[in-house]
């Protein structure tokens, strides 16, 4: 398999406009290149989680908004710069699937130069201001992207079905890097919230490969979704959200969680749960659909709101249940 990164590239056949291209056309594939809709789920982990560390520290109340600012926006061009990369590395397989088509460097509103300075600018800008939050909050951002990029993008993706596993500690990284801007470490609890969106991104990920796995067929990508029978994926859903819910509660023990988040987490993922053992009974009588599978998907975004707006509250409510 031949990955085609070379910056000279030229542009895919067909791909350019026919028509000069505008400014607000230019402006909306830039902003396409970081596909808004990560780094929103993203930054929806963030925020309660700078809040939650500065409960967890001692000090209360909320973290200055300067910090706060500065995290989401570093944060956000950091995942906007890994979607741009992302873009810029699969821009062959991003032609044939109609996931995919309307992608701008697919259509040529954006040339390949144009979206590998871009991402580079963006990295670079990302960097420099997580960095001058402290050292530490940098470096991991630094991790953030390597791992989005080089390890998930270049390597694993399309080489083996545990791509979106491992290359899925890219979207994990961001609690790393709300704590440890908040405090200028990482904590147990820090690594409970990574853990969580660790086992979290299977459930989630693989009944959108369901969905799409024509798409992911079509260019060889070995998404599990597409590539196994819907039982066994259904099977490793439910295995991993039990993982995920047990890991959730983890906080309550280790974590200084208290009564919001305990009572929110466990409903969520009692009901989380439902819709996985839901999938895995259709799945045992031939009865999965894409829409089924969607359901699941767009449950498991639902759950990860929940959780994460559970642990933004529950620091001004209460104390922590254990410890």
């Amino acid at each position: 398999m031949t990955l085609h990164v070379s910056a000279t590239h030229t542009p895919i056949a067909g791909s350019s406009p026919k028509t000069p291209v505008s400014f607000s056309e230019k402006a909306k594939g830039y902003l396409a290149l970081t596909k808004p809709r990560v780094v929103e789920l993203l930054l929806v982990t963030t925020l309660p989680t700078m809040f939650y560390a500065q409960g967890f520290s001692g000090r209360g109340g909320v973290p200055s908004l300067w910090l706060m600012v500065a995290t989401m926006v570093g944060g956000a061009l950091a995942a906007g710069a890994s979607g741009a990369f992302n873009c810029y590395i699969d821009r062959d397989i991003d032609k044939i699937m109609n996931r995919t088509s309307k992608r701008p460097l697919v259509t040529g509103v954006i040339t390949p130069r144009e979206a590998l300075v871009f991402s580079w600018v963006l990295a670079v800008l990302s960097i420099v201001i997580l960095w001058s939050i402290n050292p530490l909050t940098g470096l991991l951002g630094v991790g953030a992207i390597f791992l989005y990029v080089v390890v998930y993008s270049m390597i694993l993706k399309r080489r083996t079905t545990q791509n979106i596993v491992w290359g899925g500690t890219a979207g994990c990284m961001p609690v790393l890097i709300a704590w440890s801007a908040v405090t200028n470490t990482v904590q147990w609890p820090a690594v409970i919230l990574f853990l969580i969106i660790f086992l979290w991104t299977p459930p989630h990920y693989w009944p959108l490969s369901m969905r799409y796995s024509d798409d992911y067929n079509a260019v060889n990508v070995p998404m599990l979704g597409a590539v196994a029978g819907s039982r066994t994926v259904a099977v490793q859903v439910v295995l991993y959200t039990w993982a995920m819910v047990a890991c959730s509660l983890l906080m309550i023990p280790l974590g200084g969680a208290g009564i919001v988040y305990t009572v929110v987490t466990a409903g969520a993922g009692a009901w989380f749960l439902y819709e996985a053992h839901t999938l895995y009974s259709n799945s045992k009588k031939d009865l999965v659909t894409k829409k089924n599978a969607m359901k699941v998907f767009h449950a498991s975004i639902t759950y990860l709101t929940l959780v994460f707006l559970s642990l933004a509250i529950d620091p001004f409510v209460g104390s922590a249940l254990m410890g």
